[in-house]
């Protein structure tokens, strides 16, 4: 295995979704906005891109990508991770964000 390899290999790549309640739409874009000036920071993070559906404006996708297991693990242990979830719970379809996790074609 290449060097590129291994190191394509060792990030953890995830989609999140979820879709807001009716009329939680702009509450919940408002929390996620903040949120992911957040993550953004974290030393270990290497993207969180916030997207919405074209054609279902309340189902919103979030792009994340850390360094490696250590930088995710960290993320899920950030203090403001948990507050997030449980305030945005309630304004969702889901009982929780879907989450998704990506591997690189190489």
């Amino acid at each position: 295995m290449s060097p590129r390899q291994i190191a394509v290999n060792a990030k953890k790549t995830l989609l999140a979704e979820f879709t807001a309640r009716e009329g939680a739409q702009d509450e919940v874009a408002r929390m996620i906005v903040e949120y992911a000036g957040k993550v953004r920071a974290e030393e270990g993070n290497l993207a969180f891109d916030v997207y919405t559906k074209a054609s279902h404006p309340r189902a919103f996708w979030i792009f994340e990508v850390y360094r490696d297991e250590d930088a995710f693990q960290a993320h899920l242990n950030a203090p403001y991770g948990g507050p997030f979830n449980a305030a945005l719970t309630p304004l969702i379809e889901e009982t929780a964000s879907v989450l998704t996790f990506l591997d690189p074609v190489v």
